[in-house]
């Protein structure tokens, strides 16, 4: 069921779940619930469909979750998949293809946001979910003990209205506008990106069987001179390719510098026929976007609230994935839901719900700590050149950075490099 309109008012428990956000971790978080019988008002502030800068490039990752909706991901079906990344660096270009496992697919997926949010929400819609779209929440309603109750929303020109519902879920994205009211502010202490991307038509380059990550970016200015961050480069399939870059707040340029001139700078180095350097080819504006990262905002369920995705700062620090961890997130907070409201509210339920931020830091929270490292490490431009010069001509040590950047190894069993990442994030304090 699709609807636009608004409540006409507070309705007592017309949900079971009220999903804030239609982006991918609430579309998820609302077609699993759904799948499971809850009854679920997913409420989005915009209409579909609509933009969204970052995750045109899926991971094997995120292919697993959209296998999981049920979503035909053939190309038949108008998606462009890929067999892994090209990574450029060090005077040193390498393709490495997505690994062979029994927990992933082996490949990877590129749609644009516009297609992919409006789809995972139609999902959502399909298993049961109720969609409303235009309805921009504005905070909880809490009772008197403190407790989310439902939302309070505005809707077109009228007053407030209200939703009520005795489980919230928070995917309201990087603003977090609910969590915020309930006092959980961004921690300082987590890694932050931010990302701009643009769209260029360039025939040459939009049909690729790889994602391509520049681990180097010159000047076109100053052909000697670094760039800070990390670039990417990727067809869409459609005579148009994704080209962004990204810097993270462990690098000192971080906050100080012109992103969309940087971009522009590092462009022009590309060659010619790929068209990057002509303003004519451009598909639009400069986009950007913050990325939190290695659970900036904690904890991820409180006083009747779940935070998924990006509003409990999930965005993998290794290499700035999202979409794959809202997605998951989504579906592990729809487990819990399940068994949390089949129990009576109070002391129960809330055993039950305090499942979900304990889960999320046994899966997540080793390896995000690995991530912080990292992040820190590759902060500093010496390290970052040393790196990519001695790192770069290896193979073997490559794929199994692939392997612990991308986050893709068999929880049992799996090869050597599968036991030694899983061992890493086992033995790492959980963030």
């Amino acid at each position: 069921m699709h609807d636009t309109g608004a409540a006409t008012g507070a309705i007592a428990d017309e949900a079971d779940v009220i999903v804030v956000g239609a982006g991918p971790g609430g579309s998820a978080a609302a077609y699993h619930m759904a799948r499971h019988g809850l009854r679920v008002l997913l409420l989005e502030k915009t209409e579909f469909p609509r933009e969204k800068v970052c995750g045109d490039g899926l991971t094997p990752r995120a292919t697993r979750q959209l296998i999981r909706m049920g979503v035909d991901t053939s190309e038949k079906a108008g998606w462009l998949q890929n067999k892994g990344l090209r990574v450029i660096g060090g005077g040193v270009r390498l393709e490495l293809d997505w690994p062979e496992l029994a927990s992933f697919p082996n490949y990877g997926l590129v749609r644009t946001r516009l297609d992919f949010d409006d789809m995972l929400a139609k999902r959502a819609v399909e298993a049961g979910a109720v969609l409303r779209t235009g309805v921009n929440v504005t905070g909880p309603v809490l009772d008197a003990d403190g407790h989310a109750i439902g939302v309070q929303a505005k809707v077109g020109p009228g007053p407030l209205v209200e939703y009520r519902a005795p489980l919230i879920v928070a995917a309201d994205g990087v603003s977090g506008k609910l969590p915020l009211a309930l006092g959980l502010a961004k921690r300082d202490d987590r890694p932050i990106g931010v990302a701009v991307r643009r769209y260029y038509h360039s025939p040459v380059r939009a049909d690729d069987d790889y994602l391509e990550s520049w681990l180097e970016l010159r000047s076109a200015q100053d052909p000697q001179k670094l760039l800070p961050g990390y670039g990417w480069i990727f067809g869409l399939g459609d005579g148009r390719v994704n080209v962004g870059l990204g810097i993270l707040n462990s690098s000192a340029a971080f906050g100080k510098t012109n992103y969309r001139a940087m971009l522009s700078d590092w462009l022009g180095t590309t060659p010619t026929d790929w068209g990057l350097r002509d303003e004519a080819n451009a598909g639009g504006p400069i986009l950007g976007a913050a990325l939190p990262m290695g659970f900036s905002r904690v904890p991820h369920y409180t006083r009747g609230v779940m935070l998924v995705g990006d509003s409990g700062g999930m965005v993998n620090p290794m290499n700035g994935e999202g979409i794959a961890y809202a997605m998951e997130s989504g579906e592990l907070a729809a487990e819990v839901a399940v068994q949390a409201l089949a129990r009576p509210a109070g002391p129960e339920r809330e055993l039950a719900l305090q499942g979900y931020p304990a889960e999320l830091k046994v899966r997540f929270g080793g390896y995000y700590r690995l991530g912080g490292v990292f992040v820190k490490l590759i902060g500093n431009p010496h390290i970052m050149r040393i790196a990519t010069k001695h790192g770069m001509p290896h193979p073997t040590l490559m794929r199994f950075v692939l392997k612990l950047l991308a986050n893709l190894t068999d929880p049992r069993g799996g090869d050597a490099m599968d036991r030694i990442i899983n061992g890493l994030t086992k033995v790492a304090p959980a963030v």
